[in-house]
């Protein structure tokens, strides 16, 4: 019996793909392309940001990052990534628990729209805005007729940056909730236990680091949005410009060292999130 075992495990050896085990040249040059890449299109304009940004001195750089318009920016964005990202966190969880845990007429038409704006263009989301909330759009007469100004204000930049973010967390955790089934829910539910009470102590604990991770990338994408906040937006220094659009005003009007500088907030703020990032991935393993 052992020798057939042994004779089975040295056939299933046999058949396994050498090319698994090799560590050869082929190893080493396709490390060598990946490193390469990465170091041409990720490292170097990374570090080429603080280059450009320290090169008039730390004086300048300070001052860039201190100017009014520049802190104004940095809390409008801080703003908007804390109205956005909770609000996505709850339709996600809340369209992720409907469409994993239950069977109903047009679930198929509920994961499309939920997918359409990686479909859709930044700029065209912000249009449809536009089109919506502007003074000659479908709602803009009767809202201005309110006194209630979306467009060119802070609410147009929260409704666009929404827009454009609102698939991240749904994504993230409805391959979860398929994954885990709805038999622990049932149990529970047969059990006696109420639908939030089945949320908090069984699906939740289930999810939360893909939770975690959802929203993550949600607040990353949100303080990097430019193309929908944009439109949107009006470009009103000091009022309705985010960090990405007052670096964009900034180096068009060739003040390069203090668009660098601000950039450099923006990579900073996207380090955090790597950080954050990479300790939910270490936490959800270990």
């Amino acid at each position: 019996m052992a020798g057939t075992v042994t004779a089975h495990l040295d056939h299933k050896a046999a058949q396994r793909p050498q090319h698994i085990n090799e560590s050869g040249p082929m190893r080493i040059i396709l490390i060598a392309i990946a490193l390469l890449f990465l170091t041409l299109v990720v490292v170097l304009p990374l570090v080429t940001i603080f280059i450009e940004a320290f090169k008039k001195g730390v004086d300048v750089y300070v001052a860039s990052i201190t100017e009014p318009y520049a802190l104004s920016a940095l809390r409008l964005t801080l703003l908007t990534a804390v109205v956005a990202v909770p609000l996505n966190t709850l339709f996600g969880v809340a369209a992720a628990w409907a469409i994993a845990k239950f069977q109903f007429r047009g679930k198929n038409i509920l994961i499309t729209l939920i997918d359409l704006p990686f479909a859709i263009s930044p700029v065209i989301a912000g249009l449809i805005f536009v089109l919506l909330f502007g003074a000659q759009g479908f709602l803009g007469p009767w809202l201005d007729q309110q006194g209630i100004q979306i467009i060119f204000a802070l609410p147009g930049i929260v409704l666009a940056t929404i827009f454009v973010t609102f698939p991240f967390v749904a994504r993230e955790i409805i391959p979860l909730m398929q994954a885990q089934g709805t038999q622990e829910e049932e149990a529970a539910a047969s059990l006696g236990a109420r639908g939030w009470q089945i949320f908090w102590r069984i699906t939740l604990p289930n999810i939360k680091w893909g939770l975690l991770y959802g929203i993550i990338l949600c607040n990353a994408r949100a303080m990097g949005e430019f193309g929908a906040v944009s439109v949107v937006s009006g470009h009103i220094r000091g009022q309705t410009n985010t960090l990405p659009l007052h670096v964009e005003i900034l180096y068009n009007e060739y003040q390069f060292a203090a668009s660098f500088a601000v950039a450099s907030l923006l990579l900073l703020l996207a380090v955090l999130t790597l950080v954050a990032k990479a300790v939910i991935e270490w936490k959800s393993e270990k």
